[in-house]
């Protein structure tokens, strides 16, 4: 009996549709509200950047680039806020996720609990920031990991990765 590539992954419809991976095609409401509390966190234009949220086998890198390389000022706002929440995360404050995403954000209480074990550092990169997130703790990279999908869910057409 050959085995096809192809596995079939049963996801609760419930926690689909909490990741806002349901509905119609456009932003879901959660998606609208996240963009909207955002636009209060984040200096930079979400229309004219892209989150990328890429796992790692220990932990997390997160991107945050300009869709034009070009855009002096997003490019700029992209990396004085990526810098600014690198310093925060490494001291273990949360607060600007948890406002955009909510408390109950997948990841967030673990990451809040146990940011003493994990490595924060940011970059500059072609067009935008980059924020490394590096743990030797499997749970911790499972958190970030869970971290990083709800973003990715959250943000919707202004995030990749995951």
């Amino acid at each position: 009996m050959s085995r096809s590539p192809w596995r079939l992954v049963l996801v609760p419809l419930a926690v689909l549709a909490a990741l806002g991976a349901c509905g119609p095609a456009g932003p879901t409401d959660r998606q609208t509200e996240v963009a909207d509390r955002g636009s209060r966190i984040m200096p930079f234009d979400l229309d004219a950047t892209t989150h990328h949220f890429d796992p790692d086998p220990d932990g997390l890198t997160q991107t945050v680039v300009a869709d034009d390389p070009a855009d002096a000022d997003q490019v700029g706002l992209v990396r004085e806020h990526l810098h600014h929440q690198a310093d925060r995360f490494a001291r273990g404050d949360f607060a600007d996720p948890a406002h955009i995403h909510g408390d109950a954000m997948p990841g967030l209480a673990d990451l809040r609990e146990g940011y003493t074990a994990i490595r924060v550092t940011y970059a500059d990169v072609a067009a935008g920031g980059e924020v490394t997130y590096r743990t030797t703790d499997t749970a911790l990279v499972q958190a970030l990991h869970e971290w990083g999908l709800a973003q990715v869910s959250d943000h919707g057409e202004h995030a990749e990765g995951m």
